[in-house]
Parts: structure tokens; C-alpha cells; sequence
């Protein structure tokens, strides 16, 4: 087993990687009593996959637990849900000695990690990210939160995880999409943070798409690592955490765009190349690193370009309402050099027209 822990002084917690771990779950949680019963909360397509191996992992260590979903999509990720979740709580007598796990991908950890961080105005909470891109990035860190027609993630709260627990053969029951989705966030670390392991993506791209497991715990393991780093020394992204933003101010803006159809990691490697773009253009970045991320974000199979459908002016509004902008003025994050980068909102309007493809 692999223990990353993110350190935040007394609310530091584990992260714990290991192939199987799924039904180990409930001896550890056992040791750790963190409450009487647990609340699984899941997608239905996940609660169907995962639920029960779940539950009875739990019951197996005599731990209660019931299980609650909601219909999959971050179309369902809004304050409604967690309105229809907290009175499924109270109806099952949920209280403060009680925690929630979130079982499954994003969507799931940020609906879970707010209904947390909100229901009796906190209780515990446990991530079981199912997905790549969960597990790699959204399950750490305490980001939690839901849309609003004006935006995304734009209600949420920073409310950390008491731990995290990576199962690495979970990721064989996903389809081939839920994997390209998380390749987005794995090579954005690389740019934002690690030279060598941005080179260990190009070097080890056919056992990563062949889901080679010893080679994906690594991979998982070093984005765990940078991330718990990065969220240590700076917990509620005043700082150095927006680094980690990569790719996410223009992604964020086109899977608006697209009524959010277009999954967030699609959106991601897509809001990753417009920022090199941005970066080439101010002069910041090289054209030969710019086509060297490119040509890594298309050889594992993700898309470069804004689909040409899309509205570049909706794209370019949305962008001043983005959580990360100030007045209007929205930040991006763009790249010096592989494994540098520079956080600024001094993008001129003619450069941004450009890359987004506004006429």
C-alpha cells in the first residue's frame, strides 16, 4: 500500500493507494471510528457497479451503513440535489456522529464533500474516488461545490476529507472515456509542476492506455503527492494553489459552452492548449514546448480545439463570470516552460479573441 498524507496540522488525513482496496475499506475505517454509521453516497450508474462490494466491506467489519443516489451527470449537480439529499438524511435520522463516503467520480465527491460540509453544518465525510480523474485530483484537497446556471462550482465550500482511499482496480469496470478524462488532469500536473514526470507520460503512454496497474498507481501516486504538496502550502487557493487551474479557465468556459455535455476533462485539454496558445502569443512559452504538451494531450487521445459549433462569444462571456476572475477580469494560468508556470490576468482582449476564435 501507498500512504500519501496532505498535511494540514490537525486536519491532516491519509491517502491510501492500493489495488483491491475497495474491499478493505471497512476493516480500516473500523481501526479509524470515525462514526457509528456511514452514508455511501454514489451516482445510480456507480451505486450499481460499486455499492453493494462497498457495503458489504463495511458490514463485513461491523460497520452500518445505508446507501443513498442520485441520476449521474453534472447536470444533476446543483443545489437541488443536495436539497434531495439532506432530506433523505434527515428521514434517515443522519446526525453529527454519523459520516457520508463518497463513492465515484467529481461529480460525486463535490455533491458528498458539500452535503458534508453543509448538513448540520458539518459532519465527517470519506472519498472513495472510482474514477481516474477523481482519483488523481478532485477526491484531495477539500474543494467541494455545485453549479449555478451563471457558472460552475460557483457554491461550494473548502471542507477536507478525513481520508481518501484509491482503489487502482476500479478502473478496469470504467469505459475508455472516464479514463481520457482523468489523462487531462495527469498531464496537467506535469506542466504546472514536474518536468520528469511529465516525460515519465511520454515515455509510458502505452502501458497507462493499456491500464497497466503498476504503472497507473505510480502515475496516481506522484499527482497525489503534487497535489497533497500544493494544497499544504496553500489550502484555500490564495496563492500557489490556482496553479493547479491549468487548462480550467478556458476549459471551464467551453464546457459551458457546450450545456455540459462535453465532460470536464475533454474541456480541461482543451482549456490547456488555448492557454499555451495565450502563453506563445505574450511570449512566455516556447513554440517547441507549447507543441510538445500538444502533442502529448492528443497522443493520449484527448481533443485540442474548441469544437467548431460552439459559441466563441458565449465562451469569452462566461469567462467573466469564472469563479477565478476579479471584476471581470478573468485569470488564467499559462505555462514559462514544462514544469513552470505563471499565474496573471494581464491577457490582452485582441491575443484572447484569437486563441478562443472570436471574430
Amino acid at each position: 500500500m501507498r500512504e500519501i498524507t496532505v498535511g494540514l496540522g490537525s486536519r491532516s488525513y491519509p491517502i491510501l493507494i492500493q489495488k483491491g482496496q475497495l474491499a478493505m475499506i471497512g476493516a480500516d475505517l473500523a481501526v479509524r471510528n470515525f462514526a457509528k454509521r456511514y452514508i455511501v453516497v454514489a451516482d445510480d450508474q456507480v451505486a450499481a457497479l460499486f455499492g453493494a462490494h462497498l457495503q458489504d466491506s463495511l458490514a463485513s467489519a461491523g460497520l452500518d451503513s445505508e446507501l443513498i443516489s442520485f441520476p449521474r451527470g453534472e447536470s444533476h449537480k446543483h443545489l437541488g440535489t443536495i436539497a434531495d439529499l439532506a432530506s433523505r438524511l434527515a428521514r434517515l435520522g443522519v446526525d453529527r456522529k454519523d459520516a457520508l463516503i463518497a463513492l465515484g467520480g467529481g461529480v460525486t465527491g463535490d455533491i458528498t464533500g458539500f452535503l458534508a460540509a453543509s448538513y448540520m453544518r458539518g459532519i465527517p465525510f470519506i472519498q472513495v474516488p472510482t474514477s481516474l480523474l477523481a482519483q488523481v485530483d478532485s477526491s484531495v484537497g477539500g474543494k467541494t461545490g455545485v453549479d449555478i446556471p451563471e457558472g460552475k462550482n460557483l457554491v461550494g465550500a473548502f471542507y477536507q476529507p478525513r481520508c481518501v482511499y484509491i482503489d487502482s482496480l476500479v478502473l478496469k469496470s470504467l469505459p475508455a472515456k472516464e479514463l481520457l478524462n482523468g489523462l487531462a488532469e495527469i498531464i496537467k500536473y506535469g506542466v504546472v509542476w514536474d518536468a520528469d514526470f511529465f516525460r515519465y507520460m511520454e515515455e509510458n503512454r502505452e502501458a497507462v492506455m493499456a491500464l497497466d496497474l503498476s504503472v497507473l498507481e505510480e502515475v496516481i501516486a506522484r499527482c497525489c503527492a503534487i497535489k497533497a504538496e500544493v494544497v499544504a502550502a496553500d489550502e484555500r487557493e490564495s496563492d500557489l494553489r490556482r496553479i493547479l487551474n491549468y487548462g480550467h479557465t478556458i476549459g471551464h468556459a467551453v464546457e459551458a459552452a457546450s450545456g455540459y455535455r462535453l465532460d470536464h476533462g475533454m474541456g480541461v485539454a482543451v482549456g490547456m492548449v488555448a492557454a499555451n496558445e495565450l502563453a506563445v502569443g505574450k511570449g512566455l512559452l516556447a513554440r517547441e514546448s507549447a507543441e510538445r504538451i500538444r502533442e502529448l494531450i492528443v497522443g493520449y487521445g484527448l481533443p485540442a480545439e474548441i469544437p467548431s459549433d460552439y459559441d466563441r462569444r458565449g465562451i469569452k462571456e462566461y469567462l467573466k463570470t469564472d469563479k477565478k476572475s476579479v471584476g471581470g477580469r478573468p485569470f488564467f494560468v499559462l505555462p514559462v516552460e514544462i514544469g513552470r508556470v505563471v499565474v496573471t490576468d494581464q491577457v490582452e482582449e485582441e491575443l484572447l479573441d484569437r486563441v478562443i476564435g472570436v471574430v
